[in-house]
Parts: C-alpha cells; structure tokens; sequence
C-alpha cells in the first residue's frame, strides 16, 4: 500500500497529494516531532491540536492513519517504513526548504503544493532576470486570476487604494466585534499537557478546526471587513485586532485557502457590503503580499537566510523574552506577543522591526524569535518579512528603502505615546524617545550603506544638517548598551 505523508501545515482534506485518493487506497503518516515543539505556547497547541483533529477526521472517514510522536521527522518516517514497507511515499511540496530537502533525501514522490494561488515555479518564471517590485506582481495577479477586475481594468478604477487606508486610530470610541472563542476539549487539554513553551495558554482564540477556521472568515466578511480599509495601519491599546482578519494562521497550516478567502472577499464587495478600499486593501494582502513573500523565499532560499548587509551585532532585545521597559509601545505589544502570540502586520514591521532595525539587532536571532512566537511563524513567512523588509539586511533586494521611523510615526498612528515616561519629539536626555534617537543614528551609522538610496534624500540631508548630530549619537550609544543589557 501506498503513503501518503502529510506535514504539520498542510491539513486540508481535498488538497495535495491526499486529494485524490479514498479512504482504504492509501495510507497516511503524520508525524508530530519533538524537536519542533519549541515557542510560544499557543503557537505549539495550535499546530499540535489541528495536526491530531486532523487524523481523527481522516480516521473517521475510514481512512488508516499512522499518527507518530519522533525526536525528528526522519526518525518518525524511518520508523513509519520499518514497520509499514510503503510501496511508495507520496507527499505534497513542503512549505520550507528544509523541509523539501528531507523529502528529496529520502526519495518521496512529489506533487505541487496548492496552498498558494502562485507556485514558486510560476512565481520564478514571472520574476525571470528582470528587476521586479510587489505592486507589478500584484497586478500581474489580478489580471491572470480575474480578481477585482471590471473586463481588462481594475475594480473601483484603480489598481491600489492604499493611499486612503492610512488613517490614524479612529477618535469615536467604536468597538469592533468580538473575536470568536472556543470552547476547549479533551485534545485541547491533552495538547496543553503535552507541549512546553512560553507565553500565555491557549483560551481558545485560535481553532484548531476548519469548521472554525470558516466562522472566523464568515465574521470577518460580514462585520469586520467592511472597516478594515482606512484604519488598517492604525494601533491602538484598547484594540488588539482592530479590523485585521487574523485568518493567516488558517491559511498557513491549509484550515483555510487563499482562492476561498479571496473569492468571500470578492462576492462582499460585488454585492455592496464592503467598500472597495477595504476589498482592495485586504485582497493586496492575501494575492499580493503574502504570495510574493513565498516566491522571493523560493526564489532566494537557502542562502537568503543568512544575510546581515549592514552587519547589525546587536542581541535580540531583552524586553522581548521578558525584561521589563519603561518603552510603552514595545511593553504593550510585547505583552500582546504573550497575551494571543500574534499582533498585527503594523506593530510586527513598525514597533518591533523599526526597534530592531534601528538598534541593530543580529537579523537571524530576531528572525527566530518571531517564527517561534507568533500564531502564523513559518520560516517562509518570517525570512522575507524579517531579512527584507523589516530590517533591510538584503541590502534592499526586497524592500526600496529601510522601514525605519523616529516615535513621531509611532505617536502618529497609535496612541501608546500618551502615558510613556520618553517624549517622541527629544532625541537626546534622559527623556529622550529611543525611537526617535536610535532613528537619526541609524541614519547616520550606515551613512555610507544607504546615501544612494534615493527614497532617503530627505532625511539624509536632515540628518547631515542636524546641529547637535554628535550628541544624539553619543545618547545611541547609551541607549543601545542599556537595550542589550535588559535596562531599557
């Protein structure tokens, strides 16, 4: 008899290389490796609990299931072949290379992955040699996948609407609908018990069901999304989800498919419920951004993975596992990180990316903190995320300029400024914002790095003209030392 191996983020019935076949024709393995059971607890019991919902659903419907605990996902497959002599091993495309490196070794059959709506191999052919950006590879999708498009042209008339969705957090008080929790059972228990790791314990927040997984997208299109638009960069304490979908841990381990995400989407705004800004923004997101992250981690892996352009030296900072600081913006999000293992795209890219772009933290340690603590790390989604565009250390092969900002951003767009003991307007003193500080040394370290990169001109000749530059290097200095020591 045949196996089917499938992987810990691949559980969807009618997908890969299980969807072909009926119960009694093959066999399955899972196999549930101790060696990945490492971070955030919630992180842990939801891959862990999906994974063994998974086989009791396949096993109801007749199928035979070899569900294996191993040290490693070669000792379970090794042990799976001792005891079963597949006449084949069959498996869908792993999502990290790694992953496929241990399928090719060990002479797997292959099939496509169709977890994404762009496979690498398209997205490779797209790229080719020429220079590319995410816009062209959206469009390029919008066109070849006829979403959002009136004929040849663009929904609304526009391509992006980006420019309408930067509104600061609204000032009216409005609440957003409350996030779906489940109840939990007996493998939710069983999971707890089972995994380590760190952060607050799962509460149910997160399903670990596709049934689930469909409620919170069904909620999400029919109350959330209609205000996701103008306030999807907006932060704000009292708002931990604002109007995010949270869906990407569904769509990362396959509870959820990007075409049916996107088609909900879709039928909303076609029917009059959804403002075109929000569609557009929201869709951009799933066809867009996420997918162009898989590409470029296909495209660049495996040595992508360690680059560090400007040689930044600094360790993660302590305040992310657990020291205090008196920096209220990274104190509430750090707590968010704890509190659900998950906060939104703009407290990841310009809270704790902007921190540690601009302290200087080693690119590799930041990485492995994010994969290990959110709900939806993978080291396809944390690789180009991190290494590109949050800390530029590809040296800008992803992003065109480094997303660094002083905390008049932060004060801005959220409003975590208000009770912090630091001024985002100081750059130096002891009151002085550290945002706004380790921003203008930023600058000023990697000068020569970054002096031709044109989307800098201005606040690189900001930089040079600013009279009391030395000091406020000389304040950096401090900062960074008191950072890495677990003091700020």
């Amino acid at each position: 008899m045949k196996t089917v191996w499938i992987l810990g983020d691949q559980l969807r019935r009618d997908t890969g290389a299980l969807a072909p076949y009926k119960a009694g024709e093959v066999r399955v393995l899972l196999v549930e490796s101790t060696a990945k059971l490492h971070g955030h607890r919630q992180r842990l019991h939801f891959v862990i609990a999906s994974m063994r919902r998974f086989a009791e659903e396949l096993k109801a419907e007749g199928f035979k299931v070899d569900y294996r605990k191993a040290p490693t996902m070669q000792k379970g497959f090794d042990e799976h072949c001792q005891q079963h002599k597949p006449d084949e091993v069959i498996a869908m495309s792993p999502m990290s290379y790694d992953g496929l490196q241990l399928l090719q070794r060990n002479n797997v059959t292959i099939v496509p992955n169709d977890q994404f709506l762009c496979s690498a191999e398209e997205f490779a052919q797209w790229a080719g040699e020429k220079k590319f950006k995410m816009e062209d590879f959206y469009r390029w999708q919008r066109r070849r996948l006829s979403i959002l498009m009136d004929g040849k042209e663009p929904a609304g008339g526009r391509w992006n609407f980006d420019a309408d969705n930067r509104e600061p957090p609204p000032k009216d008080g409005r609440r957003w609908p409350a996030p779906i929790v489940d109840k939990l059972d007996r493998i939710d228990a069983r999971v707890i018990a089972d995994v380590g790791g760190y952060g607050k314990a799962p509460e149910g927040l997160w399903s670990t069901t596709r049934k689930g997984a469909l409620a919170r997208l069904r909620q999400f299109v029919d109350e959330v999304l209609p205000l996701f638009g103008p306030h999807e960069d907006a932060m704000l304490k009292s708002e931990w989800k604002l109007a995010h979908s949270a869906l990407s841990p569904y769509l990362n381990i396959g509870l959820l498919s990007p075409a049916e995400v996107v088609s909900a989407v879709e039928e909303a705004y076609r029917a009059g419920n959804v403002p075109i800004a929000s569609a557009e923004g929201f869709i951009r997101q799933v066809i867009g951004w996420r997918e162009y992250v898989w590409g470029l981690y296909w495209l660049w892996m495996p040595d992508y993975r360690n680059l560090n352009e400007l040689q930044a030296d600094q360790p993660l900072p302590p305040s992310f596992t657990g020291a205090a600081t008196d920096m209220a913006c990274i104190r509430h999000v750090v707590d968010g990180v704890n509190e659900r293992a998950w906060v939104h795209h703009i407290e990841r890219l310009m809270i704790l990316g902007n921190f540690t772009l601009t302290y200087g933290a080693i690119p590799q340690q930041v990485v492995k903190w994010m994969w290990h603590s959110f709900i939806d790390g993978a080291e396809w989604v944390m690789l180009p995320n991190v290494i590109g565009m949050a800390l530029y250390a590809d040296g800008g092969r992803m992003a065109t300029k480094p997303y660094a900002s002083s905390g008049s951003y932060i004060n801005r767009m959220s409003d975590y400024c208000g009770d912090c003991r630091f001024n985002f307007k100081e750059r130096i003193g002891e009151n002085a914002c550290p945002f706004t500080t380790l921003y203008w040394d930023f600058l000023a370290r990697n000068e020569e790095s970054l002096k031709s990169n044109h989307r800098l001109g201005n606040q690189m000749g900001s930089m040079r003209k600013m009279q009391n530059l030395d000091l406020v290097r000389e304040r950096a200095v401090e900062i960074r030392a008191a950072i890495a020591n677990g003091e700020l």
